[in-house]
């Protein structure tokens, strides 16, 4: 079992990528044991580069588009194109609806997405 250490961006998407590779391992076969430590490695890793208390809901969706490569371009396809910059922009609060598509399309806890926020003017 070749495991490596995750010690920066590039080492996280190598790691991401094994991961997609081996989802769908049997249980008790060695791919499942591999695919149990990348995830535990690179949960490790996530939780010191993006530390999830010290984010406000904005923050959080900054921080899941940076994770997974989305762009701005999805965001507006989750919450609708005039709102999508100026939620990053911290001109308009989320509403309840945007934190609902947000949940379920791209699985942010809900919880991270309902805190207040300072609005720019």
């Amino acid at each position: 079992m070749d495991i490596f250490p995750i010690r920066s961006d590039a080492d996280h998407r190598k790691a991401v990528q094994e991961i997609e590779r081996l989802w769908d391992a049997k249980e008790g076969t060695e791919e499942f044991d591999r695919l149990d430590i990348l995830a535990t490695l690179v949960d490790a890793y996530e939780a010191r580069r993006w530390p999830v208390e010290d984010l406000d809901p904005v923050d959080t969706i900054k921080a899941d588009m940076e994770l997974n490569g989305r762009s701005l371009s999805d965001l507006t396809k989750v919450i609708g194109k005039s709102r999508a910059s100026e939620i990053l922009k911290r001109r308009r609060p989320l509403t309840l609806g945007m934190i609902r598509k947000l949940h379920h399309s791209w699985h942010i806890p809900a919880d991270r997405l309902v805190g207040e926020y300072e609005l720019s003017h």
